[in-house]
């Protein structure tokens, strides 16, 4: 007899999460059967996968963190141990890369590496902790990427985090220092004092 499944047990036996298998819904590739209360059921002859399906789910998973500095690094701890726990829980095998830099900045090493990974299609699967540990602006752009290359993107946390508002003046005043260097000089005294007014606007957002 063919045994049927839930979608967790469903999504378990074949080695991606729920939501890929109501994505595969959405896009007829694999429709499940429906109990009288809606609940999905997967019978086990279902599970011979496309060639598609086949590859995404031989193609690695990358979980990525990221913190803007070196002052950081509690953070960034707790980002890997809540991306490793949550990759443990559902059976995946996976890779942890990690990058330390604003948000703003797209040639840091480990994020060059995941595009390339992505655009290489060796990647099955992108997970994250929230949006924006992968870029202040533009993370949709690598979204778009990934659904053109078949890449599952799974954020933990949809909400924004709290200190949003902190790492974005942050980002900010990177990009100041930068330009700001360019127009006067870095030792110049007009870049001192624009530096100097932009850093008390930061430690007032901030608290510091």
């Amino acid at each position: 007899m063919d045994k049927l499944y839930r979608i967790g047990q469903a999504a378990r036996l074949l080695g991606v999460s729920s939501s890929t298998l109501r994505r595969w819904e959405r896009e007829g590739k694999l429709i499940p059967h429906r109990t009288e209360g809606k609940h999905r059921l997967y019978r086990l002859s279902q599970f011979k996968l496309s060639k598609t399906q086949q590859a995404t789910r031989d193609r690695k998973t990358i979980a990525y963190a990221r913190v803007s500095s070196h002052d950081q690094k509690a953070d960034l701890e707790r980002q890997k141990k809540v991306l490793e726990m949550y990759c443990a829980s559902h059976g995946w095998s996976y890779e942890l890369v990690t990058d330390l830099g604003s948000g703003m900045n797209y040639y840091k090493k480990g994020l060059k590496k995941l595009l390339n990974a992505i655009l290489e299609g060796d990647i099955g699967r992108l997970v994250l902790t929230h949006k924006d540990r992968l870029l202040r602006f533009g993370a949709e752009l690598v979204f778009a990427l990934c659904e053109a290359r078949e890449v599952e993107v799974v954020i933990i946390n949809q909400g924004a985090e709290g200190k949003f508002e902190e790492e974005l003046a942050k980002d900010v005043l990177e990009i100041i220092t930068v330009f700001s260097a360019r127009l006067y000089g870095s030792r110049s005294r007009k870049n001192q004092k624009l530096l100097s007014g932009i850093k008390q606007v930061v430690d007032d957002v901030t608290g510091a």
